[in-house]
């Protein structure tokens, strides 16, 4: 049997595990290979119902309102999708393999053999949450520029290399780099999935149920599934089906840096007069707000944006409920509006930098997330300066 492949015995049934690559031509034919041997009572997909909608109905772009994506502070999310969407389509690409190509293989063959089928996943937008959640803000930096640097490779993978993935080997040994580059990001990403899909796929009641999951899932979900057969723990998967709401230090984080910038000038004030302390909240616009400007810049916004960028960016700072990235976000979306064809290229520009910077929906998103970090590199300059000017 392949190492790809793993039957487990229960208390009165069989759970058979298959583990695939996700942009795998060879997961495409062994899944349906092994329904039709198997003949299961149930298969279940590691997909959760908006995945699935995505691969089967298309993910509808047109009907994308950009500016409330960032007004409701969902920004850095969708550019989070995109950018791994992107990547998986890239890599993929060479091979002629689609994401989740294996999981819609596993569902022809059900329906076509009349069994039933189940997503078993958990919801993506609060796996993506609950690694935000969990991530402290170096964790979030590093989980962002790892996004943003897959989108912008021109990496790409041989059939071979894409087997070798689903070898148990490769799979510790990267799972062991994620742990070490990011730890929460790890457990959320794969522990509690292990953990949420081997509950899923444990309520099937079926005799003999087979389960198509990521090869690098297998380990955990044997471990889990055990556990519930034996009685060790319940499936009550309820707590890590939430995204937990901000601790009360995550909720005054926000007004931790616009108090000690106040403060600052406020001790230049007191200290020296008002002529120092404008000279200090001047020398703080004007890093904040370039900052912020170069950001936009960097991703050849609009002239307007960038001035946008610069004046809001101070404004921005003092208040913690909205951020630079927003502003300068919706001027561009009112600048340049996307159109029509930006909405129907968005799947295939999202595969290289270039798509990125031509498509308006992801060159917005780019001076969104670009304007937010010049503004707090800005932030952070600026402070050692007003702290010697206040005191000296």
């Amino acid at each position: 049997m392949s190492n790809t492949i793993k039957k487990i015995a229960l208390s009165g049934r069989t759970i058979v595990l298959i583990g695939t690559a996700h942009i795998s031509r060879e997961s495409v034919a062994e899944v349906s290979a092994i329904i039709g041997q198997e003949k299961p009572g149930r298969v279940c997909i590691e997909l959760d119902s908006t995945r699935m909608q995505s691969l089967t109905q298309g993910s509808h772009w047109e009907n994308l309102d950009i500016g409330k994506v960032l007004k409701e502070g969902k920004g850095f999310f969708l550019l989070a999708n995109l950018a791994l969407s992107g990547f998986q389509k890239r890599m993929g690409s060479g091979i002629g393999a689609k994401p989740g190509e294996e999981m819609l293989a596993a569902v022809k063959a059900a329906e076509e053999a009349g069994i039933p089928w189940s997503c078993c996943d958990r919801d993506v937008q609060v796996t993506l949450k609950r690694a935000w959640a969990r991530s402290n803000f170096w964790n979030k930096s590093k989980l962002m520029a790892s996004l943003v640097s897959s989108a912008f490779s021109n990496e790409k993978l041989t059939e071979a290399e894409i087997e070798q993935l689903k070898d148990r080997n490769e799979l510790e040994q990267m799972m062991n780099e994620l742990a070490d580059y990011l730890p929460s990001v790890k457990e959320v990403l794969i522990d509690e999935r292990d953990r949420y899909l081997a509950s899923k796929i444990f309520e099937a009641k079926e005799e003999l149920v087979v389960a198509v999951v990521g090869a690098g899932h297998m380990a955990g979900i044997e471990r889990w599934l055990q556990k519930l057969d034996s009685g060790e723990i319940d499936g009550d998967v309820s707590s890590i089906d939430i995204v937990p709401p901000p601790s009360r230090l995550a909720k005054s984080a926000g007004w931790i840096v616009p108090a000690i910038i106040v403060a600052l000038i406020a001790v230049g004030f007191l200290r020296s007069g008002t002529e120092a302390s404008l000279s200090l909240m001047l020398r703080w616009i004007l890093l904040n707000g370039s900052l912020a400007a170069i950001g936009s810049a960097l991703c050849l916004a609009h002239p307007g944006t960038i001035a946008v960028s610069f004046l809001m960016a101070p404004i921005a700072t003092l208040n913690p409920f909205v951020g630079i990235g927003l502003f300068a976000g919706v001027a561009e979306a009112y600048l340049r509006k996307p159109t029509v064809q930006d909405f129907e290229r968005l799947s295939d520009d999202v595969m290289s930098v270039k798509g990125f910077y031509r498509n308006k929906v992801t060159h917005i998103l780019l001076v969104f997330f670009l304007s937010s970090i010049g503004g707090m590199i800005g932030n952070f300059i600026s402070l050692p300066f007003l702290a010697f000017g206040a005191i000296r």
